[in-house]
């Protein structure tokens, strides 16, 4: 474990080019993020962020980087209540629980769960609410998690505008933290599914 962890780690930092680093958190920056919110972040995330870089720019927006622990990015704020098809309209001010263990273990496209609104909304608010911490956004009703709680702790989720679903280029069998180096190595050279839709 230890050697696998060291090992993603230097990936991370060869891919991050240190003009585009945040200033990293340091161990009692993250230790006290974790303690207000009752969870231990998974790796290499965790280390990423205490001794490397607290997130890193890319682009026009700091969302369509790596966001810093704990930030939402802004269009997190202004989102259509049409993209989630729930007649309770989901509150970007509802405060977010990443200790409650996230919802699903499987992709779930509710878009095509039209006769079930009512049944589906406290599922579709747990997913965007619990469990996770938001890593960025690529587009209006696009985020991207990382599940710090439940089964699927350490992986990479997409959030889009009528389902949610694991991050796909690393492969199903892929350790959580080749998941999230494989996720960032290909957010930063703007490759991926998500550049092809």
């Amino acid at each position: 474990m230890e050697q696998r962890l060291h090992a993603a780690i230097s990936t991370l930092i060869n891919a991050i080019p240190s003009s585009l680093r945040r200033p990293h958190l340091g161990r009692s920056g993250f230790r006290a993020w974790e303690t207000t919110h009752g969870v231990e972040l998974p790796e290499p995330y965790r280390t990423l962020i205490a001794d490397v870089s607290n997130g890193w720019l890319h682009g026009p927006s700091s969302e369509h980087g790596l966001l810093p622990l704990g930030e939402l990015p802004e269009s997190w704020q202004h989102w259509e209540a049409e993209c989630w098809l729930s007649p309770d309209p989901f509150d970007w001010t509802a405060p977010r629980e990443p200790a409650v263990p996230f919802p699903l273990e499987e992709e779930w496209q509710w878009e095509y769960d039209h006769d079930d609104h009512d049944e589906h909304s406290p599922l579709l608010h747990g997913i965007y609410r619990h469990g996770s911490i938001l890593l960025g956004s690529n587009r209006d009703c696009g985020f991207w998690i990382l599940i710090v709680t439940g089964p699927q702790r350490g992986r990479v989720w997409w959030l889009g505008d009528g389902c949610v679903a694991p991050y796909a280029d690393a492969g199903a069998e892929a350790e959580p933290e080749v998941d999230f180096v494989a996720w960032l190595q290909d957010r930063q050279a703007d490759q991926g599914w998500w550049c092809r839709q």
